[in-house]
Parts: structure tokens; sequence; C-alpha cells
């Protein structure tokens, strides 16, 4: 069996719980009907006494492009491909400019009807007729006075809105006169149209005279530009006909010398080098010797003569004439040979001077040649400045005049890029107020000022709503939860009908605390509460009822001394009790009374004593008490509020538990709190709470499957005791405990 009675449900995780927010809307139904109402009445009065608002509406389009014809570059550039445009066109339709045009065309600065037209809330007119000497008429107003107030009303009643992804625009005007909302707002198109054309003339108009001036200007520029160029070019011998080609010809001739002069560079290079190998190395390693067919030939003679000379000189002497012979045929060829070599040495130096000589030559005409050229751009630099004012001058005069040509076409023809779609009718009835609209937002905000002052009340109540918020609170088990007696229904006879919801949740209550401690019921159990009211006397009274019903002896001690109540339920004497006891007049027997209830006995508070908290603290108390719990299986004390009072802390230091009855709706947790503090600092064994007169009807879980009391007699599922639905196996195992106890104490 658990030891404690608080075995908490389980209890759901996560998401909103949307029974919560019911039960407030349900709480607070006629304070959010009363605004509602209250909301929607003052917006039907205020719709009712609102000036009837009439809207005329017309549409137009605003192309971004005009004709070509006229649309001359320059004069007006305004960007019309970009969204500046139409913003512009917007604020200037915005404009009190062309406000005061409309009101000029229409004449609305005489008109009376126009003047006096008011579309204000009916409070501002009032208070205008309370704290004024009269309505003063306008038309008794100077003409600017007049046209200010025309214009500035005209402007209050215009709109402008343009619709998306189109050219088209829609331009509205309220006014209390239908006829005159559609006359003011075709006024404001055909102005707007007007004012359009003109601003075209006039921009035309300026571009001509600018151009006029800007043409005259630069045709006195262009001819001092040519005068300077002819001056120049005749002072510098510039034939400007054919300085281009004889330019081109002296570049070509520059050019050509150029490669000339590379190509003889080139060969003076090439004969310098075989020039410098001769005078280093001699004639005889050029291929110009060893190919020369000459002096091959010549060696080939000289070899055969000297194998000759050779042979006979093993047979002749040196000095032999034949051998002279053959000696001097020898030398002659070595002569030759030798001329031969010199002339190919010759032959190559003169390459060599003739390759110098020619590089010279080119050299010399290149310089010549690049001195023209040079002198030719020095003196075309100045003329080619000269001439290219001379042409910019003339391209823009040029294209001056003919944009001034344009413009005196195109400032003749009339052409515009706003027409006008659908003009404005007379509107068949107002657009505001719209009644259906007021009404509306008038409930919404009734409905939201109600949820407000719903919210604050809840924040402010600081009262137990639910079981939960009491077991939040104070943080102690829950273990009775008695319902608030229905309307009409007497509390007296609720508690006599065991088959109310109220007897029931008593009997719950009983349940509950037979698993409250490990022991089972507490032999001694007090019952208070944090305040008066909160039905402390009739719970202890009924849980006495309903253990004796379980064959229980049980103990009624009225321990209030100071307000006792529970005689007068019992419908027994009060003429002596337990303050007679206490201050020794009598022995408890003797103040012990039979109620007409079987195993129930009563001891009634007796006389009000004039010091209740110092009999309450004597010796006796606590003699009493233990007294009785050994003669009775169950003793329930009832006694005084806890806060404010000493009495309540002493008696619950010296129970065995104690009980608080909290009410529900009533008992402000600050105070609930305050006595429970109280409890235990005395050191009181606080076993749990019980919740009175809670009103289930208004609770969105519902009384019968939120607490068990609904479905059927006895029912004490909700704790997770195992109880039947007739409460027999509770009773039953009650009384088979009793009777163990009583033959342990027999014993």
């Amino acid at each position: 069996m658990p030891a404690s009675a608080y075995d908490e449900p389980p209890q759901e995780e996560g998401g909103i719980d949307l029974r919560k927010y019911f039960w407030l809307v349900y709480k607070h139904r006629w304070l959010l009907v009363g605004c509602a109402v209250l909301s929607a009445l003052c917006g039907v009065v205020l719709t009712l006494l609102t000036t009837p608002v009439y809207q005329a509406s017309m549409t137009i389009q605003i192309n971004r492009d005009v004709d070509k014809f006229v649309n001359v570059e320059g004069v007006e550039q305004a960007d019309t491909r970009s969204a500046e445009f139409y913003q512009t066109q917007y604020e200037l339709l915005r404009s009190r400019a062309l406000a005061e045009r409309v009101v000029k065309d229409l004449g609305l600065q005489d008109d009376e009807k126009f003047l006096t037209a008011d579309v204000v809330p009916p409070s501002v007119r009032l208070r205008r007729l309370i704290f004024s000497n009269g309505p003063a008429s306008p038309m008794n107003a100077d003409l600017a006075s007049r046209q200010g107030a025309a214009v500035g009303r005209v402007m209050g009643g215009f709109s402008v809105s343009p619709i998306n992804n189109s050219t088209i625009v829609r331009l509205s005007f309220d006014s209390p006169d239908p006829v005159l909302a559609a006359k003011v707002v075709n006024g404001y198109a055909d102005a707007y149209i007007a004012m359009n054309l003109d601003r075209r003339y006039e921009s035309t108009g300026y571009a001509r005279e600018f151009l006029e001036e800007r043409l005259q200007q630069l045709k006195v520029k262009l001819e001092d530009s040519e005068r300077e160029l002819v001056a120049y070019a005749e002072s510098q011998g510039i034939i400007s006909a054919g300085e281009a080609g004889n330019q081109t010809l002296t570049m070509s001739n520059l050019s050509n010398a150029n490669s000339q002069l590379s190509a003889a560079t080139t060969e003076r290079v090439r004969a310098e080098l075989l020039w410098k190998q001769v005078e280093n190395e001699g004639a005889e390693s050029l291929p110009q010797v060893r190919d020369n067919a000459a002096i091959s030939g010549l060696r080939a003679k000289q070899l055969n003569l000297a194998a000759d000379y050779s042979e006979k000189l093993s047979i002749y002497k040196p000095g032999f004439p034949e051998m002279r012979q053959l000696k001097a045929q020898i030398d002659e060829i070595d002569r030759q040979v030798t001329e031969e070599i010199e002339q190919v040495k010759k032959s190559i130096k003169a390459q060599y001077e003739t390759a110098v000589e020619q590089e010279k030559k080119f050299k010399e005409l290149v310089d010549q040649l690049g001195a023209q050229v040079t002198d030719f751009r020095n003196r075309n630099i100045q003329y080619a400045i000269l001439q290219r004012e001379v042409d910019t001058n003339r391209s823009l005069y040029d294209g001056l005049l003919q944009r001034y040509k344009e413009i005196g076409v195109a400032g003749g023809v009339g052409t515009n890029n706003i027409s006008i779609v659908d003009r404005a009718q007379t509107p068949w009835g107002p657009y505001k107020p719209n009644l259906k609209r007021n009404l509306m937002m008038a409930l919404f905000f009734g409905l939201a000022a109600g949820a407000g002052l719903a919210f604050l009340r809840e924040q402010f109540d600081d009262t137990f709503k639910s079981p939960e918020d009491l077991e939040e609170t104070l943080g102690l088990p829950l273990l009775g939860i008695i319902p608030l007696a229905q309307k009409g229904v007497d509390v007296a006879d609720a508690l006599q009908d065991k088959h109310s919801s109220m007897a029931e949740a008593y009997r719950s209550l009983r349940t509950t605390l037979q698993f409250s401690t490990s022991d089972g019921v507490p032999k001694c159990l007090f019952v208070t509460s944090s305040r008066p009211a909160e039905g402390k006397s009739t719970t202890t009274m009924m849980l006495a009822r309903n253990f004796a019903q379980l064959g229980l002896r049980v103990l009624l001690i009225d321990a209030d001394l100071r307000r006792p109540t529970l005689h007068e339920y019992l419908k027994l004497s009060n003429s002596q009790g337990l303050t007679n006891y206490l201050a020794g007049a009598t022995m408890p027997p003797e103040a012990f009374q039979r109620s007409e209830v079987e195993g129930l006995t009563f001891m009634a508070c007796g006389p009000t004593p004039p010091n209740p908290a110092e009999l309450l603290a004597s010796s006796k108390m606590l003699s009493l008490l233990s007294i009785a719990t050994q003669k009775f299986d169950l003793v329930l004390v009832d006694g005084p509020p806890v806060v404010g009072l000493a009495d309540a802390p002493l008696l619950s230091s010296i129970a065995s538990a104690t009980l608080l009855v909290v009410d529900a709706g009533n008992t402000r947790k600050g105070i609930a709190k305050a006595a429970l503090k109280r409890l235990l600092f005395a050191r009181a064994h606080v076993v749990g709470a019980v919740i009175n007169k809670l009103d289930t009807s208004s609770q969105s879980y519902g009384y019968g499957y939120g607490y068990g009391y609904g479905y059927g007699y006895g029912d004490d599922s909700y704790y997770g005791y195992g109880a039947d639905r007739k409460g027999g196996a509770v009773e039953g195992d009650a009384k088979q405990q009793i009777g163990q106890d009583r033959a342990a104490a027999s014993a």
C-alpha cells in the first residue's frame, strides 16, 4: 500500500491546453458579451450620426512615351522610362497648384454649398456649436480666404490611386454632395491635362529662346575658329588639299630608307667581320681562297714539281742545272699563288669599304627624311588643333540648328501623353460610413477590450482557480476537491444526500486520508484554514461522519474557541465541552456527547473563554488528545483559522497531522502561503490540502470526468486507489484494518 496520498496522475506534456482558454472565456463570458454589445452600440450610434460621404471616381491613362514627332530630346528631358516619372505625376496631381486651378476653373470659391459642406465627426460639430458664437457664413469672407478654404477642401477630399501593373490611375473625390463629388473629380482630370499641355508649351518656348541664343553664339565661334585656321595655314605654308598626300609619300620614303639602311648595315657588318678575319688569320683559310680554281691549279702544279724535285734530289745535286730549273719553276708558282691571294684580299677589302659607304649614304638619307617628317608634324600639330575646333563648332551648330527647326514644327502641335479613360458618374449611394464594416470593427474591438479586461482580472485575481493552481502554489498534496453547491440547492440537503457530488467528494477525501501516511489514517487529525468561512468545520464534520460510517470510533472536538459552530450542525448542546475541561471544571467523559451517527462522539466547545490561546497551550489539551487517541480510532479536531491567531499553530503542533482547507475563488494565495508558513514554523505535520467550494460548472475539463465525482456513486478511480464504483472494497478494507488495530490494542 502506498505511503503517500499524493500519487500524482500522469500529466499531459507539450502543446497548448485549449480547455483552459475555453474555461477562461466561459468564466468571463458576460464581461466579453457586455464589452462587445457596448462597443457595437457605440459603433452603430457613431455611424448613424456621421454625415454620409459620397465618393466619385474616374480613371486616366498616363503614357510613358509621347509621339516621337513632338518628343524632342533635350527640350523636356524627363526620364519617362523610370518609376520616378510616375511618382512625379502623382505628386503633380496632389499639388496645391493643380488644386488652385481646379477651384478657379469650377468657381468653387463662390460655391456656398461646397464651402459649407462638412464631413467632420458629430462630436467635433457639437464642440464648434458650443464653443463658438454660431456658424459664420463662409461667403462673408474675402476672396483670398474663400479661395484658401476651397483649395483646402479640394485637397482634403481628393485621392490618387495607381492601378498596379498598368498605366491607369484612379482619381477619387469625397464629398457630402454626390453631384459635387463627380463634378470636382472630372474637373481635376481636365485641369491636369490642361496643366500638362501648358507645361509642354512653356518648355517648348523656353527651348526655342535658349536655342536661338546658343545658335548665335556658336555661329560667331565657328566663324572665328575658321578664320584662325586659315591664317595659320597661310603663315606655315600648309596647303590642306595636298598635305595629306605629301605626308604619306615622305613617310613611305622614310620607311624604304630605313629598310635599305638596315640591309646596308647588315652587309657592312658581314664584310667587316670577313675583313677582320683576313687581317687576323690570313686569307689562306677563307673559302674564297680554298675554292679558287686558279690557286688550286697552281698548287697542284706546285705539288707535282715538288715531287719531281724530291725524286731527282737523290740523283742530282741542288746546283745541277736541271735541279735549279725545277726550283725556279716552284718559286714562280709560289709567287703566282701569293698574287692570287692578294687579289682575293683586295676584293674582300673593297667589298668592306663599299658596304661602309653604302651604310653611310642610307643613314644620311634616313636622317634627312626624318627631319622632314618631324618638321611636317610640328607644323601640323597646331593646324590639327585648329581643325578639330572648327569641326566641333560646326557639329554643334548643325545639331542645334536641326533641333531648332524641329521645335519650330512641334511648337504648334497640341499633343498630350495623358488621356481620360472613364469619366466620373454621380455616385448612387454613400461609401462611408459603412455600417456593416463599422459594426464588425466595433465588435472586434469590443471583444478585444473584453479579453484585455478579462486578462487583467485574471492577473489581479490572486485566488486559487483550480486544483493544479493550489498544488503549484502551496506545494502540498491535493487530498480532496469539494465542489460548490449548485444554485438553488441547500448545502445541508446536498450533504445529507449520499448520491450528491458534494457527499461523494467528502467520501473521496475520506478514502484519500486512509493513504495519507504509511500508518493509514492519522490518529489525531487537526483541520484548519487560513481564514474564516472556508469550510473547515463542514469538512471536519463530514469526515467524522464518513469515518464513523466505516465503523470507526470517532471523536469530533470543536476546538474553535472563538466561533464554535459544530454543535449547531449536529444539533447538540454547547453548554459544556472543551473549555470546561481545560478550565478544570469537568472531566472528558462528562463533556462527551453522542451524536445520531453511530460511532461518532462529539466534544463541543463549551462557553467561549476570554483567553483561548492560553487554554489550548495548557498541558490538559495535550493530555486530552493523548487519552482520546487511546480510546478512539480517530480524533478529529476542528480548529480556528491560522492567520491572525495563535490557536491554530498550537493545535497543529500537538496533533498527529494537519489538513488545510482552502476556499477556491476567495482565499488569496498570499494568505494561504502565510498560513502554511505559520503551520510549518510550528512544526506541524501538514499531510495535504483540500480545495473547497470549487465551481466545477465553469471548469473547462468538466467535473464528472475531470475529478471523478460525476460518473457514479463512490468513484475514487481518479486517485488510483483501486476502489470499486460502490465504495464497498474501501469500506471493507478499512473495517478489517480497524479490527486488527483494536485487537492489537487489547493485547
